[in-house]
């Protein structure tokens, strides 16, 4: 950050760094003490998907790193807004192993040089009423925020913000409230993984 910049309260936003991923297994922890929500073993990646061979590589590649995971399914989703979503499924809902194959997508999709391609990482939750709940992280921002829709096209803005409280310590939390952008109906979010999924 420049003296300026500084001078006059301006920040650049976090890079984004894959490996904050590995902070979600005990975050989850945490959100399962104080909410009851825990972890449905189900998460995604979002990216613009663009043509060529190479991104086929990447996209291939990726799914064949999940594969060799025998107790993970992945399936590709296309959501109408111009992104592909590939959901990865845990029969164990096991948030490490979940966060381990997310971050094979992204890092299949980055050694190809389709970084700016992606758009977020999810990891779902739900609690024992059947309210689901997902932490996002944003790549352009490096930073998490929590989404969690009550109905069609409603969001459940106090629990969003009691798990900001929860886990700030544990995650970076997009401060700026304007950039938790709601993603209605995404793709995994009402996904349960059954054993009987296994590729």
């Amino acid at each position: 950050m420049g003296f300026f910049d500084a001078l006059l309260g301006r920040s650049k936003p976090k890079r984004a760094n894959l490996d904050d991923l590995f902070a979600l297994p005990p975050a989850a922890l945490t959100l399962e003490a104080a909410t009851g929500f825990k972890p449905t073993g189900v998460g995604a990646v979002a990216f613009r998907q663009v043509e060529g061979a190479a991104f086929q590589t990447a996209e291939s590649e990726s799914i064949a790193l999940i594969s060799s995971d025998s107790a993970a399914s992945v399936s590709q989703r296309n959501d109408g807004f111009g992104y592909t979503w590939q959901v990865v499924s845990d029969s164990d809902a096991q948030v490490v192993s979940l966060v381990t194959n997310l971050h094979a997508v992204n890092s299949a999709l980055v050694s190809q040089g389709f970084d700016t391609m992606l758009l977020c990482s999810t990891v779902y939750f739900a609690n024992p009423d059947g309210r689901r709940l997902a932490l996002v992280y944003q790549y352009k921002r490096g930073t998490f925020y929590p989404f969690a829709q009550s109905g069609p096209k409603q969001r459940d803005n106090p629990l969003e913000i009691q798990v900001r409280g929860i886990l700030s310590n544990e995650l970076p939390f997009e401060e700026d409230t304007s950039r938790w952008s709601p993603l209605w109906d995404a793709p995994g979010l009402n996904d349960t993984p059954r054993a009987d999924q296994h590729p």
